[in-house]
């Protein structure tokens, strides 16, 4: 692993600590204290699927910023390249999109529905974020590149099927044979 990538992949590695580690998690056990309700086997089941979508989506798009992008998804050490595969061929949010659902599935789990009440919240918090820093901050770093993507992928609700730039397919065989 070259240099650059090996500082995205420790960068990354604490930012996703911090992060989402403080959001889909610190928040999440100091409203909940993990105590669980009593819930329907099968919410419990569909909220640890959840979990474990939410936290798989979540590492994905973290590595796909090291790899993809060279750098992290954190605002002071951004990536040199616009990441435009992987879960963002469908969505432009898939980070966002995880946390959430790592939130609503331990509220399934644990019975705790004040959890939806704070997923709302931090949904609405990250919508804000996107919407008045990071959609701008990229439109500046990428420009035209990044218009066309935001033209053809949705923010929040994901397309049906992945949407293919000139040349992501060679993009991605390298990212795939770095991973």
């Amino acid at each position: 692993m070259s240099e650059r990538r090996s500082r995205a992949a420790l960068g990354s590695f604490a930012f996703y600590i911090l992060a989402p580690g403080v959001v889909a998690g610190l928040i999440p056990w100091l409203i909940s204290d993990w105590q669980m309700r009593e819930v329907a086997i099968s919410v419990r089941l569909a909220g640890m699927l959840l979990i474990g979508a939410g936290v798989t989506a979540l590492t994905y798009s973290f590595v796909r910023f090291v790899v993809e992008g060279i750098g992290t998804p954190a605002p002071v050490a951004p990536t040199e390249h616009l990441v435009v595969g992987g879960l963002y061929r469908y969505v432009r949010n898939p980070m966002y999109m995880a946390v959430l659902t790592i939130i609503i599935g331990q509220s399934l789990l644990l019975g705790k529905w004040s959890l939806i009440w704070y997923a709302a919240v931090a949904g609405a918090a990250m919508a804000t974020f996107t919407h008045f820093y990071e959609e701008p901050a990229l439109a500046r770093r990428f420009g035209e590149s990044y218009e066309t993507y935001r033209c053809n992928v949705p923010a929040w609700i994901p397309r049906a099927t992945p949407w293919h730039r000139d040349g992501q397919d060679q993009a991605d065989r390298e990212v795939r044979s770095i991973e």
